[in-house]
């Protein structure tokens, strides 16, 4: 099953009665909410990243730690998701906090996908848009461990000896040749270069399948090697966990990601 749909698959799934999450974040605005309220997805719920999708911690456990599975139940029931919804997620921002709720969200058990290019898609569709805020009743959605796909600091350093770690930042971050967030520049020993941008066409719509498999292949990453892929604070990493997904390569991602690493004393850097 695709991890994605497109306008046309969401407008049937929301006929069908899905429910429509609105993930808006971005580095230099992580609260979306003013966009969402000035325009969004008929019936799409906001999603606040920093405080439901993430929590408050200190800087060794990263810029975003996991919330706990009943902080994100109890966030989820408050979007209105109820046991056996089918959810799509979406944002502004090319698919990368909408991935973030995807990957939660799927560890939890629902059956959850991301709308392929996100809001620029619907608007070029000429999608209805809906204005102000939607308050649904609460749900009962349960959700079963979030962690399962997570990598620890000692597994994500360990992984290069035996598989594939994907650092998907910008190549000048992964070179150590800026680092505009995190206190040391660098990427972690082992770790391979593969920028989740690469993974998208102009318009933010996902390449081919048979493009992100060749590109995958070309830093090593094919059937049957376990994979791991890292971010800044494990944000983009879940864009890049999946788009592996969708080429049928299973990966984890290292949520603290180099905001936990950089500064975690102790931790070599590359």
């Amino acid at each position: 099953m695709s991890q994605l749909v497109n306008v046309t698959e969401l407008q049937k799934l929301t006929d069908a009665g899905a429910r429509v999450l609105d993930v808006r974040w971005r580095l230099d605005q992580p609260d979306g909410r003013e966009e969402y309220l000035a325009g969004h997805i008929p019936g799409a719920v906001y999603v606040n990243l920093e405080t439901e999708l993430s929590r408050p911690g200190r800087p060794d456990e990263g810029r975003h730690p996991l919330p706990t599975r009943v902080h994100l139940q109890d966030a989820a029931r408050r979007w209105g998701l109820n046991s056996g919804d089918v959810v799509v997620a979406y944002d502004d921002a090319g698919g990368l906090p909408a991935a973030r709720a995807w990957w939660m969200l799927r560890q939890g058990g629902v059956d959850v996908r991301v709308l392929d290019g996100g809001w620029k898609a619907w608007q070029a569709a000429g999608g209805a848009v809906e204005r102000g805020d939607v308050t649904p009743e609460t749900g009962d959605v349960e959700l079963g461990d979030i962690t399962g796909d997570s990598l620890s600091i000692d597994e994500a350093a360990a992984l290069p000896a035996s598989g594939i770690l994907l650092d998907v930042r910008a190549p000048e971050r992964y070179r150590g040749d800026v680092e505009p967030m995190d206190p040391i520049a660098g990427h972690i020993p082992g770790a391979v270069n593969l920028p989740t941008t690469d993974h998208v066409r102009e318009d933010g719509t996902l390449r081919s399948l048979d493009d992100l498999r060749e590109r995958f292949a070309e830093v090593g990453v094919v059937d049957g090697i376990e994979v791991g892929a890292y971010c800044g604070s494990g944000i983009t990493a879940a864009r890049t966990a999946l788009v592996l997904t969708e080429a049928g390569i299973p990966a984890k991602i290292f949520h603290g990601s180099w905001s936990q690493w950089s500064n975690t004393p102790g931790r070599p850097v590359a």
